[in-house]
């Protein structure tokens, strides 16, 4: 069901809650990788545009539900303040008699942003009365935290109980336009690229991937699972050992639907991350006994990119290898140089997937780049996300 999108309503003279994702890295008090807060500036200048006032609000990492200087959004105002080059300033606090005499005060195509959500562990816990503080503070709300809307929070869920309109950013719904295409109106054939640490984090994707996609190529720490499901040696490299039968399985599914799955032939393996001088490539069936895989190697990531021919859609999460360190980085730049050169519509999410894209320079041959991670894998799951669900409907 399509959602009813912010350029659709009326917000001249109004104060809209505008709930984004500016869950960002913050190191020394600097935002050091703004992704996700330029990615919701269109929203931000439509809204100013259209006569609006803005209470922005956002959760920033896990304080646990108390105030945390380390993790208040002071940063993230700044930055904000220098990409839309007009005044943001920070909120004491998101709820309370100065907060509401703030938002009150708002003149059109001015703005205030809220301190971090999660300095209250009712907004976590999805409380009703925090939801209708937050929602007295606007006349409309706006979600454009996409990356967030797998959350039943109450700045995402309840607040939508006492706040309507309640409305997708343009973020948002270029997101669920994106991913809508991906799983009902993909053209064929579809390939899904998946990588990361566990195979626990992806089994319900790759099991609800298997009645849409022609192909799965599967790279990372949870390949290490599937390659011991198959019965080879893998050495100390990670694998979940109650996961192998649930590996085996979807390997046997996917085989009876026709379905290739593409594990790695080569490996970089080395003793432990922290020791790259001992890093070599070698085959599937020669991992030592006493190393780990940390990456794929180079012959894998040719046939990765073999299998990407003649393919019209494509779908990638996860990196390869232990991408953050120099030593095990290539097969994930490999692939996502793959991906990029590919004619296929590609469509790429989840944080270590896209800094791999940013880092290997392919970031305008892209399809569509999510800037979610947990949202665009249980989207890609067929699950109801709450926080699309309590949108009006378009």
């Amino acid at each position: 069901m399509a959602k009813l999108s912010v350029d659709k309503v009326d917000l001249s003279g109004r104060r809209v809650f505008l709930r984004v994702d500016f869950n960002v890295p913050v190191e020394g008090g600097r935002v050091t990788e703004d992704a996700r807060i330029t990615a919701a500036l269109p929203t931000l200048q439509h809204c100013l545009n259209a006569g609006a006032a803005l209470v922005l609000a956002s959760h920033l990492g896990r304080p646990k539900g108390k105030p945390d200087p380390r993790y208040s959004l002071a940063p993230v105002a700044t930055r904000l303040e220098e990409l839309l080059g007009q005044p943001v300033p920070l909120a004491p606090d998101c709820v309370g008699e100065e907060v509401r005499n703030r938002a009150s005060a708002l003149g059109s195509g001015q703005i205030v942003m809220l301190e971090n959500l999660r300095f209250h562990p009712e907004e976590e816990a999805n409380d009703d009365g925090f939801a209708r503080e937050l929602a007295a503070l606007a006349d409309v709300y706006v979600d454009d935290a996409f990356a967030a809307a797998h959350r039943a929070h109450a700045s995402i869920d309840a607040i939508t109980r006492h706040l309507r309109p309640a409305v997708a950013g343009l973020l948002m719904a270029r997101e669920l336009q994106a991913l809508s295409h991906v799983v009902g109106a993909a053209e064929h054939p579809l390939f899904a690229i998946l990588g990361g640490a566990k195979v626990s984090d992806k089994l319900t994707l790759v099991e609800s991937l298997l009645a849409r996609v022609d192909g799965l190529l599967v790279g990372g720490g949870m390949a290490f699972t599937f390659l011991a499901s198959l019965g080879h040696g893998i050495g100390r490299s990670l694998v979940e050992p109650d996961k192998v039968d649930a590996a085996r399985a979807v390997v046997e599914r996917a085989r009876s639907r026709g379905i290739p799955v593409r594990l790695p032939v080569d490996v970089v393996v080395a003793t432990g991350v922290d020791d790259p001088a001992s890093a070599r490539t070698v085959a599937i069936r020669e991992i030592p006994p006493d190393m780990m895989g940390l990456d794929i190697g180079p012959t894998t990531v040719a046939h990765f990119k073999a299998a990407l021919g003649g393919v019209r859609t494509v779908v990638w999460n996860g990196p390869m290898g232990v991408f953050e360190k120099e030593g095990f980085a290539a097969g994930t730049l490999g692939v996502a140089r793959a991906v990029s050169e590919s004619s296929a519509f590609s469509v790429v999410g989840g944080g270590d997937t896209i800094a791999a894209i940013h880092r290997a320079g392919v970031t305008s041959r892209i399809g569509y780049i999510s800037t979610a991670g947990g949202a665009f894998l249980e989207f890609l799951e067929g699950r109801e996300l709450p926080g699309v669900a309590v949108l009006d409907d378009a």
